[in-house]
């Protein structure tokens, strides 16, 4: 028997390679989307040539595009949209047209035409949502600062490359009327939301209800409707990507988004390894040296040169250099959005093999080193702080810092509190109102500037900064509160402080009774519990400690 005619055999191998290569990878500490891709080029023609069944390769590829796009739409909440925030959007659209625009002018020099160039440098604005959500996750920076303003970014981007892939849908090659294409697709696209929303409000919650009491026919519905819109959106002529994305849109205002994304996230992860494999195998080895140079010369690019521009706009806006080198340090890679977009455009005669190739070397480069720049980013910060200290002076700003001032010309204040969302807002409210002499310090610029307004000494800094701290007024305070929930902030400012021979008392924020016993076993004087201690009580409590 030939054990290479039988596609489950075939299928058996390449799983079992792929293992092989994925427990390399991760020994190497490499994203295993490198790995899945030499796996293709391993068992693809330009290798041992173990592949025969490249259409049961495409279609499980196929479904984990559309699985992909389905749990993308089931992240983006229209509510949560509207609070990633303006530091997310600006900063997001405003890397996007830059990279986009010099990515198309690099391209364009290496003797790319007008199409390949523009997906070039659109392939090289989006940055890659499986590597920085593990590597921040992994390091337990996912909900610090820079984490939230990375992820701000990437929806952002996936928000772009949804309308980008619209948008391009029709232009394939085989129109005459360009204008005559447009209407009849706006008017299908209208069309197709308008049903969709429809049954959103009025069925497909109910449905959903009902299903709900088997998890397993849940699973199986959400895996029908992504797959069934994704073939109505091919049809309707919007490929089938954005037909599986709006099927996730459709669900995310349900109250079962979070289930079925949790349960689909493996089946997705498992059909993606067959893109990267189906990917690889469509690689020729043999083309890939004419393309080593622009590889190199774009992958410089986006590790340096996108960083560079994050680093600028968020600057801009009032963001400190810590926070704006460790958010951008985790967008220094491109997407494995970038593989499905030029793949798409190959797909439908717009673009040659030689960009895909192009772009999967990029893809390789800079997913293998902004692996370590993640893992490193705080060693580099500490590298990189000094250099480009002049740009952060240079760059003026409406939003002023502890640092922009002397510690001398901050009057005295008895209380310093970090953090002014909800919970430290109402705690200075009430201590104010106390008539407590309190600095309040926030991350958030758009917060200081609020705070500012109703009279209250407000600055900008990040808790996570370690230039903060000693940066503080500390001379005559009494206390020093953080409302901020991170465990490790908490400890960090703690430690430091005690380095730095603090003399009054320190108050940290927990949302967990293990928290709040360490907290205390570290040496705070008091730990705040938001959801037991209401803020005026604590402040009664604050106000008491300074008359005794």
């Amino acid at each position: 028997m030939d054990l290479f005619n039988n596609v489950f055999y075939e299928i058996a191998t390449i799983l079992v390679i792929a293992t092989i290569m994925g427990g390399v990878a991760l020994r190497l500490r490499q994203p295993l989307i490198m790995a899945f891709i030499a796996v293709g080029v391993l068992v693809g023609p330009a290798g041992l040539g173990l592949v025969v069944s490249n259409q049961q390769v495409e279609l499980l590829a196929s479904l984990g595009i559309a699985l992909l796009l389905f749990v993308v739409g089931l992240k983006l909440d229209p509510q949560e949209i509207q609070e990633v925030g303006l530091v997310a959007i600006t900063t997001g659209l405003g890397q996007i047209f830059l990279t986009g625009l010099i990515g198309y002018i690099l391209a364009s020099l290496f003797g790319f035409n007008v199409i390949e160039s523009f997906y070039i440098g659109i392939a090289l604005t989006f940055s890659s949502t499986i590597i920085i959500v593990k590597l921040l996750s992994d390091k337990k920076e996912i909900d610090a600062l820079h984490g939230r303003i990375a992820v701000g970014v990437l929806i952002i981007q996936d928000i772009v490359v949804i309308l980008v892939m619209i948008a391009l849908s029709i232009f394939n090659g085989e129109t005459d009327n360009i204008f005559l294409d447009l209407w009849l697709l706006f008017f299908k696209g209208s069309g197709f939301l308008i049903i969709i929303g429809l049954l959103t409000k009025y069925v497909l919650g109910f449905l959903l209800h009902q299903l709900a009491y088997s998890t397993e026919l849940l699973l199986i519905f959400a895996i029908a409707w992504a797959i069934s819109l994704a073939s109505l959106g091919d049809v309707l002529g919007f490929s089938q990507e954005v037909g599986a994305f709006i099927a996730g849109v459709s669900i995310a205002s349900t109250s079962y988004r979070t289930i079925i994304g949790a349960r689909l996230v493996s089946l997705r992860d498992f059909l993606l390894l067959f893109f990267f494999i189906n990917l690889g195998i469509h690689i020729d080895i043999a083309n890939l040296g004419s393309e080593i140079i622009p590889a190199v010369v774009l992958s410089i690019f986006v590790l340096v040169g996108k960083p560079l521009m994050v680093i600028i706009l968020m600057l801009l806006m009032g963001y400190r250099k810590y926070t704006c080198i460790l958010a951008s340090t985790s967008l220094c890679q491109i997407s494995e959005f970038s593989l499905i977009l030029v793949a798409f455009g190959v797909s439908n005669g717009q673009i040659s093999e030689d960009s895909i190739g192009l772009i999967t070397l990029v893809a390789l480069i800079t997913m293998g080193i902004s692996t370590y720049v993640i893992i490193y980013s705080h060693s580099l910060y500490k590298w990189l702080s000094p250099k480009i200290a002049w740009l952060e002076r240079y760059i003026h700003s409406s939003h002023k810092t502890l640092e922009d001032l002397a510690v001398d010309d901050i009057p005295p204040v008895d209380i310093i509190v970090l953090g002014l969302g909800r919970y430290g807002g109402s705690l200075i409210e009430y201590l104010s109102d106390e008539e407590v002499k309190v600095l309040g310090i926030d991350f958030n610029p758009e917060v200081v500037k609020f705070w500012r307004k109703k009279g209250v000494l407000a600055f900008y800094g990040d808790a996570e900064d370690p230039e903060l701290i000693a940066s503080l007024p500390k001379r005559e305070v009494q206390w020093i509160i953080s409302t901020l929930p991170q465990k490790y902030i908490g400890l960090t400012l703690l430690h430091t402080l005690k380095d730095e021979h603090f003399s009054g008392k320190i108050a940290l924020t927990s949302h967990s009774e293990l928290e709040t016993i360490s907290l205390n076993q570290a040496g705070a004087d008091l730990v705040l519990l938001p959801f037991q201690d209401a803020a005026k009580q604590a402040s009664v409590s604050l106000v008491e400690t300074l008359k005794n």
